[in-house]
């Protein structure tokens, strides 16, 4: 049985929080991290299969070609933190990569998912010790006391799920990825590049509408939740493109002029209005690397694919 550490108590209260102060706003918004309950984490990993959704096949083929480089980097006897880990697909290459791996820490805030993909990867793995936290990894969160403290650590960051922050809190989860590992650590981080606007819209409005189930699911969490009473079929999922920003904006537009019971509270959305629910920014390598250095990471080394869809970078 796998031993967990878990901070979903604090959860419930922080959802409430954010879905009034992001509802009550001159623009409605939502956070991003909320899209991830056990439901919408099995909906994202059908989304990485989907033939419009290039990052997870591209940052796969990635991992697969330079294992090893990266298994070097890392160093022997490695303890691995991995942050929103999601179902491990990715992590079972660089675990297999690594020499004699010390411990895998997967951090995630769907609890259950989070333990699923845990006891597959201890199948699997059965020498490397595994110890799940199930976390918001976007605010402070402390792992647990009794971790190896010395070097190798390692942060695991991979999906891209760094261009879902906005900048200042991409320069947060990387400071605080560093006080995880230390002045000698190490991190190993995906980023999705820049590149032509129809393919980037395309993947995150793909045609079997499994993303806009992904968008919608906020809502059926919400109601389930905090009780409220979104008709989910007078929402509709868009995705579009914010040259502003470097960003595809998700957003979830109200079909009618309608009000919505949430948390205590009647909130009112005019038809044609939007909650935007999440950013994913693309970067260029130049931009990415003052980003992180601002964190107090330098890029050692870049992996990248043949047609610079995306990259997988070494920070140290």
């Amino acid at each position: 049985m796998l031993e967990r550490v878990d901070f979903r108590e604090t959860q419930r209260e922080a959802l409430r929080a954010d879905v009034l102060a992001g509802l009550t706003g001159a623009r409605k918004t939502l956070p991003s991290r909320w899209l991830y309950d056990d439901r919408g984490s099995e909906l994202f990993e059908e989304i990485t299969q989907l033939p419009e959704y290039y990052p997870t096949r591209t940052e796969t083929s990635i991992l697969r070609t330079h294992a090893g480089d990266m298994a070097r980097f890392c160093g022997a006897r490695a303890v691995l933190i991995e942050y929103g880990a999601g179902a491990g697909v990715k992590t079972e290459i660089l675990l297999g990569a690594l020499e004699s791996p010390a411990l895998y820490v997967p951090v995630d805030i769907a609890g259950d998912f989070l333990v699923t993909a845990a006891e597959r990867i201890e199948q699997r793995f059965p020498y490397i010790e595994i110890r799940p936290v199930v976390a918001d990894f976007t605010d402070d969160f402390d792992l647990p006391a009794d971790l190896p403290k010395l070097p190798p650590r390692v942060a695991f960051f991979p999906g891209s799920t760094i261009g879902n922050l906005a900048p200042r809190d991409a320069v947060d989860l990387l400071a605080r990825m560093r006080g995880h590992v230390g002045a000698d650590g190490k991190a190993i981080v995906g980023v999705d590049l820049r590149k032509d606007i129809a393919t980037l819209v395309a993947a995150y409005d793909d045609a079997a509408g499994v993303t806009a189930a992904f968008n919608l699911n906020l809502l059926a969490r919400i109601n389930r939740e905090l009780d409220a009473d979104f008709d989910l079929g007078r929402f509709a999922h868009e995705a579009r493109w914010s040259e502003a920003k470097s960003a595809i904006e998700m957003h979830l537009v109200s079909l009618a002029d309608q009000t919505v019971f949430v948390g205590g509270r009647r909130i009112s959305f005019a038809e044609g209005e939007t909650i935007h629910t999440e950013d994913s920014r693309k970067y260029d390598l130049t931009g990415f690397a003052r980003l992180a250095e601002k964190a107090g990471w330098r890029v050692a080394e870049t992996w990248i694919d043949p047609g610079r869809l995306f990259a997988v970078l070494g920070l140290a």
